[in-house]
C-alpha cells in the first residue's frame, strides 16, 4: 500500500513539474512525459472501474483503495463531484423515461409512429394500461432513487471514515473544507429538486398524467413513504456493518468516529428536513387530491337535500354518504398526514349535514305543543333528530373501525360529531320546554286540594291518591308514548327526559312542602303521593334510581312527614340531602297562621314565589329570606305584648343558626 502511494505521489509529482516548463524538444524527457502521461491516465482509469465496482458492490474496502488513488494523485474533490453529477444526471434521465408519455400510451412495444403533432392521448380502453404501466414506472423510479442514494451515501460513509495513511488527514475534510456541503446533501438537494421541477413539466404537458398524479395521490405519496422507510432503513444497516467491520485493513487507521452526523436520513439539519425536501415535489398534487376529495364527500350531501326538500335523507341515502365518508378515510390511511387533511374534509362533511339539517326543523309553534297528538312539523323534527343521530352513529362507527388512526384525526371528527349531537339537542329543546311547563303547571294545583283533613276512621286515605297526581301521571305518560317513544335515540332522549323527572321531584317537594294547613289526613295522602310520584316520573328515566340526589331527596322526605319537629330538626338527612332551606319551609307550616311563611309576608302567590327560588339558587338567599320572616313574627308578637313564641319557633332559629353556620 505504501510503495502504491509512493508511486502516486511521484507521478503526481513529475506531473506537476511538468505542467508548467517548456519541455518540447527534448525527445527523451518528451516521450517519458508521454509515458507519464499515460501511466496517470491508466491509473485514472483503474481507480474509476475500482471505485465504481466497489461502490455498485457496496464494498468499502475498494471504495477506499480507489479514493486513496485519486487522493494520491490531487483529483479527490473533483472526482467525488463528477461521481454524483453523474448519478444526478442518471436520475434526470429515470424520471423522464418514467414520465415519457410517448412510451406510456403505446398499446404495444412496437413503436408505430402517428401522424406530425399529434397529441399524444391514450383512448379510454387503453386508460387502465396506461395508468397501470405509469405506476410500474413510478415504483421502478423508486427503487432507482433508492439504489443512487444508497450509493452516495456508501461513498459519504467511508470519506467520513477514511484517512491518509501519511498525512492523517480525513478524506471528507479535504471535500468540505473548500466549501462544499457533504455529498449526500447536495446530492439529495438536486434529486428532489429535480423531481420537483421534472413532475411539474411533465404534468403540464399532459392532462393524462395530471389526472393520474392527483386522483391516485394516496398511491403516489405510499411509494414516497416506503422510499423514505427504506432510506432510513439502509442507513441504519450501513451504520451499524461499518461499526461492526471496524477492524478490517481499510479501518485499522482509523479511530472509530462517533454516530455519524452526516446522515440527513437519520438526523434533521436545523434548517433542512430532508423528508419535507422529498415530500414537496408531491405538494401540488395533494392540495388538488384534498379539493376532489372534499367534493366527492360533498355531493352525496347536496344531492339528497334537494332545495326546497322537506324531508330529511331516507336510510340508503344516508347510506351512501356514509360509505363516501368510510372509502375517503380508508384511502388516506396510508399517511398519518393525509389521514389528518381528509378527516377535516369528513369534519366540514358532517357540519355540512348539520347545516342542511337544520334547516328542515319546524320552529313554529306547532313544534312545541303538547296538548294533541303528533303535528306535521313535530313529525318531521323527530325524523331529522333520528337521521341526525342515524349519522352520529354511523361516522363514531367508521373512526373506530380505523386501524392505527391518528389522534388528531379522530379529535376533529369528534368535534364535528359534537355539533350535531348538539343540534339534536337544541331540535327538541322547544318540545322539553313544553313538557317541563305543564309538568310544573300541573304540579302547583296540588295547592287547589284540601290536605286540611284530620284522619278516617279507617286510618287509611280516602283517596289513593290526589287528583294533581293522577293528572301528572297521565300526562307523563301520554307524552313519553305519543312524542319520546318515536325517537331512536334512547340514550339521548333519556338524558333529556331524566332531567325533567329531576326538576319535577325539586317541584314536587318545593310544593309539598309549602302545603298549610297540613292536617293528619292530608299528610297521609301526601305521603300516598311521594310514593306514586316514583310511578309518575318512570317512563321518563332508565330508572328512577339512577335520579341521584333528586331520587335521595324524594325518599328521605317522606318519612319526615310524621316526625316531630325536633326530630326532624336533627334529622342527619337535613342540611345532607334536603338543604336546610326546604325544612325551615316545610316546618311553617307548623305553625300558628301568625307566623307567615316567606311568600305570605310578602304577598305573593306560590307560583312567584316558586319563580322567586328558581332565580335565586343560592342556599344563603333562601335563608335570608327565611329568617326575615322570622323577624317579622318576633315583630309581630312584641307588637300584641305576646309573652311566648310557638312551640316551633326556638327550633327554627336553632336550625336556621346551624345552616348558617354551615355557609361560612
Amino acid at each position: 500500500g505504501i510503495c502504491q502511494n509512493h508511486c502516486h505521489q511521484h507521478l503526481q509529482n513529475i506531473y506537476y513539474l511538468s505542467q508548467g516548463i517548456d519541455l518540447s524538444g527534448i525527445e527523451v524527457i518528451e516521450n517519458d512525459l508521454l509515458f507519464i502521461a499515460r501511466a496517470r491516465l491508466e491509473v485514472e482509469n483503474q481507480a474509476k472501474r475500482l471505485l465504481e465496482q466497489g461502490v455498485e458492490t457496496q464494498n468499502p474496502t475498494q471504495v477506499g483503495t480507489a479514493l486513496q488513488v485519486f487522493h494520491n494523485l490531487g483529483t479527490l474533490k473533483d472526482t467525488i463531484s463528477n461521481v454524483v453529477d453523474g448519478y444526478c444526471a442518471s436520475l434526470e434521465e429515470n424520471i423522464n423515461n418514467a414520465l415519457d408519455i410517448k412510451v406510456l400510451t403505446q398499446p404495444s412495444q412496437t413503436v408505430t409512429r402517428g401522424g406530425p403533432g399529434r397529441a399524444v392521448m391514450p383512448t379510454p380502453g387503453n386508460a387502465a394500461a396506461f395508468r397501470a404501466a405509469l405506476w410500474t414506472n413510478m415504483e421502478k423510479l423508486m427503487d432507482q432513487i433508492c439504489a443512487a442514494c444508497a450509493q452516495v451515501q456508501h461513498l459519504q460513509k467511508v470519506l467520513t471514515k477514511k484517512r491518509d495513511p501519511v498525512s492523517h488527514v480525513c478524506f471528507i475534510e479535504e471535500i468540505v473544507k473548500e466549501g462544499q456541503s457533504d455529498i449526500l446533501y447536495t446530492f439529495w438537494t438536486a434529486v428532489t429538486q429535480t423531481l420537483s421541477s421534472q413532475f411539474q413539466i411533465a404534468t403540464d404537458s399532459s392532462v393524462f398524467l395530471k389526472q393520474a398524479f392527483e386522483g391516485e395521490y394516496p398511491k403516489f405519496l405510499r411509494l414516497y413513504n416506503d422510499l423514505w422507510k427504506r432510506l432510513q432503513q439502509y442507513s441504519q444497516n450501513i451504520q451499524r456493518n461499518f461499526n461492526a467491520s471496524g477492524n478490517t485493513d481499510l479501518f485499522a487507521e482509523l479511530q472509530q468516529m462517533e454516530e455519524d452526523t452526516h446522515d440527513i436520513f437519520m438526523q434533521k439539519k436545523q434548517d433542512y428536513d430532508s423528508e419535507k425536501a422529498l415530500k414537496d415535489s408531491l405538494q401540488p398534487y395533494e392540495a388538488a387530491y384534498l379539493s376532489k376529495s372534499l367534493s366527492r364527500l360533498f355531493d352525496p350531501i347536496n344531492l339528497v337535500f334537494p332545495p326546497g326538500g322537506r324531508n330529511p335523507p331516507s336510510t340508503d341515502e344516508l347510506d351512501s354518504i356514509i360509505k363516501t365518508i368510510a372509502s375517503e378515510l380508508n384511502v388516506a390511511a396510508v399517511d398519518p398526514n393525509l389521514s389528518l387533511a381528509v378527516s377535516k374534509n369528513v369534519a366540514k362533511t358532517i357540519q355540512l349535514y348539520g347545516v342542511k339539517s337544520e334547516q328542515l326543523l319546524s320552529t313554529q309553534g306547532d313544534a312545541s305543543q303538547v296538548i294533541g297528538p303528533l303535528t306535521e312539523g313535530q313529525r318531521r323534527n323527530v325524523a331529522v333528530v333520528n337521521s341526525l343521530y342515524r349519522l352520529h352513529q354511523s361516522v363514531l362507527k367508521v373512526v373506530s373501525s380505523q386501524s392505527s388512526f391518528p389522534a388528531a384525526a379522530e379529535q376533529t371528527i369528534a368535534t364535528a360529531l359534537k355539533t350535531i349531537y348538539d343540534l339534536m339537542g337544541s331540535a327538541v329543546q322547544p318540545l322539553l320546554n313544553s313538557v317541563g311547563d305543564s309538568v310544573e303547571a300541573i304540579i302547583i294545583t296540588m295547592h287547589q286540594e284540601d290536605f286540611s283533613g284530620s284522619l278516617s276512621s279507617s286510618g287509611k286515605p280516602d283517596v289513593p291518591c290526589s287528583l294533581y297526581m293522577k293528572e301528572l301521571q297521565g300526562f307523563i305518560a301520554r307524552v313519553m308514548s305519543d312524542y319520546f317513544r318515536h325517537f331512536e335515540c334512547f340514550d339521548f332522549v333519556f338524558d333529556n327526559t331524566e332531567a325533567i323527572a329531576q326538576r319535577a321531584i325539586e317541584l314536587f317537594i318545593r310544593n309539598a312542602s309549602l302545603l298549610r294547613p297540613l292536617g293528619e289526613g292530608g299528610k297521609m295522602r301526601l305521603a300516598a303521593d311521594f310514593a306514586q310520584m316514583e310511578l309518575a316520573v318512570a317512563p321518563l328515566c332508565r330508572r328512577v334510581s339512577d335520579l341521584g340526589k333528586s331520587y335521595r331527596l324524594l325518599r328521605s322526605f317522606r318519612p319526615l312527614l310524621f316526625q316531630t319537629s325536633e326530630h326532624i330538626a336533627n334529622s342527619p338527612a337535613v342540611g345532607d340531602i334536603i338543604p336546610f332551606s326546604i325544612i325551615l319551609q316545610f316546618l311553617f307550616t307548623r305553625s300558628p297562621p301568625e307566623l307567615k311563611s316567606p311568600f305570605q309576608r310578602a304577598e305573593w302567590s306560590i307560583a312567584r314565589y316558586s319563580q322567586w327560588l328558581d332565580d335565586h339558587p343560592s342556599e344563603k338567599d333562601r335563608l335570608v329570606l327565611i329568617r326575615g320572616a322570622l323577624e317579622a313574627y318576633v315583630q309581630s308578637v312584641r307588637t300584641r305584648g305576646g309573652k311566648e313564641f310557638a312551640p316551633v319557633y326556638p327550633i327554627m332559629v336553632q336550625l336556621l343558626k346551624k345552616a348558617m353556620s354551615t355557609l361560612q
